[in-house]
């Protein structure tokens, strides 16, 4: 059985690894906020229960086992976010630091009741996939709107930021997953956005804004 330290060390490098293709030990260091010498002692005893693959001065790597225990807590995380929105009625800026907290409880069967009373909902408020109960996630191929073009209409799928103050701002902009957004135009200097939301209003968007906003066409 892992400690609630270890599986939030499992966690931030699952994270990690889906955003870097190398990860290395500062770098968990950073996202974690923990000194090297903290954070070199616990890959390695992560190592030696065959969750982390490490070898010194390489890139650290979660082993099949470690992908699927990261997996199955990050599950944890995602639908107690999606039951306090749905059910408890909290923002979805409200929820993240009190699923950090209950995502650590190791009845698996209560989280499976959470699944079956939200009717196993595939992704999070914040649009993010649900691990399914092996553990596996299905990611899916969006793309910042950033990267959009003048004149192309895409649908608000996800977030790429969970901080407080962006979903706030998010919503201060009454934008919403699901919205379709269509770019009006691309200023030159600073790249600010203005959009048409839905066929009915304009919203400009910096571009820190709009590299946060996930999209499909």
């Amino acid at each position: 059985m892992m400690t609630l330290t270890e599986e939030n060390y499992l966690k931030a490098l699952f994270h990690l690894s889906t955003e870097n293709e190398e990860v290395s030990v500062l770098d968990l260091s950073k996202s974690l906020t923990i000194k090297m010498p903290t954070v070199n002692s616990m890959v390695k005893k992560l190592s030696g229960k065959g969750l982390i693959s490490y070898e010194k001065y390489k890139p650290l790597m979660l082993t099949q086992s470690g992908k699927r225990a990261a997996g199955l807590i990050i599950r944890k995380h995602r639908l107690v976010e999606m039951f306090l929105v749905q059910h408890l009625g909290f923002g979805w800026d409200e929820v993240h630091e009190i699923a950090e907290q209950i995502e650590h409880i190791k009845s698996q069967r209560f989280f499976d009741r959470i699944d079956q009373l939200l009717d196993f909902p595939k992704v999070d408020p914040h649009g993010s996939p649900i691990p399914d109960i092996n553990g596996e996630v299905v990611f899916q191929n969006y793309k910042k709107l950033e990267e959009c073009v003048e004149n192309q209409m895409v649908m608000f799928m996800s977030v790429g930021s969970s901080q407080d103050s962006f979903l706030k701002l998010i919503d201060k902009l009454n934008l919403k997953l699901g919205d379709i957004i269509k770019v009006l135009e691309i200023q030159e200097f600073d790249k600010t956005m203005r959009v048409l939301v839905n066929e009915t209003s304009e919203q400009n968007l910096s571009q820190m804004v709009a590299a946060n906003i996930l999209v499909k066409t």
